[in-house]
């Protein structure tokens, strides 16, 4: 089966999961905020996909950055069941699943903005490159923080389903710095296979 074929179907499967998860989800409106980025991000992965094909890593781990969204959208992230599970076997306090979440927040999006950098050729020397993609997850980790923020204040109490802060006063800090472990760990753990596809991602679009 070729990747074009398997693409086709992982995005087929995140249309039926989105669909799944919003027939009956615990917040209609939180629902909607948290798989947001999904609704934007498929429609955009395909319009590109011709011009600027990504990595197989890349779309792999944006597919499964969606189902964590997915997941935290039809329970909210305070009642997720492995949030739960994790919970009571750490002996947490409270339901960890938000963190899942913004360490996928980063670790994607730093090979996200790698691969980008690297192909466009923005950025030369791999020390630069590395503090530039932390730069970048960090602005999008505070981004997000402050969409959050702004959605408190306009929607007032209503918010907290979404915040999912579960009265931790240092959630927006420890959100973050959950985003920039996800983002050394991306480059830590898979900037070397990500080079040997870009390499011949790059190879491909010149045949």
């Amino acid at each position: 089966m070729q990747r074009h074929q398997i693409l086709i179907l992982a995005s087929l499967a995140l249309i039926a999961l989105l669909a799944l998860s919003g027939a009956h989800p615990y917040d209609r409106a939180t629902w909607l905020l948290e798989v947001f980025p999904v609704l934007i991000a498929l429609p955009i992965l395909w319009a590109t996909y011709r011009q600027f094909p990504l990595t197989t890593l890349v779309y792999s781990c944006i597919f499964v950055h969606a189902l964590v969204l997915i997941i935290g959208g039809t329970y909210t992230y305070a009642r997720v069941p492995l949030g739960f599970e994790l919970a009571e076997l750490l002996n947490l306090s409270r339901n960890p699943y938000d963190k899942i979440g913004h360490f996928f927040q980063g670790f994607v999006p730093a090979l996200v903005a790698r691969e980008i950098l690297i192909r466009g050729h923005y950025v030369r020397g791999r020390n630069m490159l590395i503090f530039i993609v932390i730069c970048v997850v960090l602005a999008i980790s505070a981004s997000y923080e402050l969409i959050e923020w702004g959605v408190a204040i306009a929607i007032g109490q209503g918010a907290d389903e979404f915040l999912g802060t579960q009265g931790y006063l240092w959630d927006t800090q420890s959100d973050m710095f959950f985003a920039l472990i996800g983002a050394i760990t991306a480059l830590v753990l898979f900037s070397r296979l990500h080079d040997r596809q870009i390499e011949r991602e790059e190879s491909n679009n010149k045949d």
